[in-house]
């Protein structure tokens, strides 16, 4: 009953890597990316999140975590979601998307002058 309780409080130590819960689905093609529905189940409900991947000039590949709030019952419908929602993205975001993040780069900045 205590190990119950103590893993209910601090977290379990089976979670799987990077949040999900589920194992990824099959990639989805579009425009030259490639997108990775792998949502986070949640009691039975399934939160729209994933992966989108372009291989640069270079060949290495570039990866972006895409993480919605949306939370859908069924996981057929989460991934078709997924794709969809990245598709919209993509078009509105471009390559953009594996630009640093400039908050981050400001915080290790002042982590340095430390």
């Amino acid at each position: 009953m205590l190990k119950k309780l103590f893993s209910g409080l601090f977290g379990s130590e089976r979670q799987a890597p990077s949040g999900a819960t589920t194992n990824a689905a099959e990639p989805v093609e579009y425009k030259g990316y490639e997108i990775v529905s792998q949502p986070d189940d949640k009691s039975g409900q399934y939160r729209v999140s994933g992966w989108i991947r372009k291989p640069d000039a270079s060949g290495e590949m570039l990866e972006h975590r895409f993480e919605r709030s949306d939370m859908l019952p069924a996981r057929e419908a989460c991934d078709t979601m997924m794709v969809t929602k990245s598709q919209r993205y993509i078009d509105e975001v471009g390559e953009a998307m594996f630009a640093p993040d400039p908050r981050r780069a400001s915080e290790s900045d002042s982590e340095k002058g430390q």
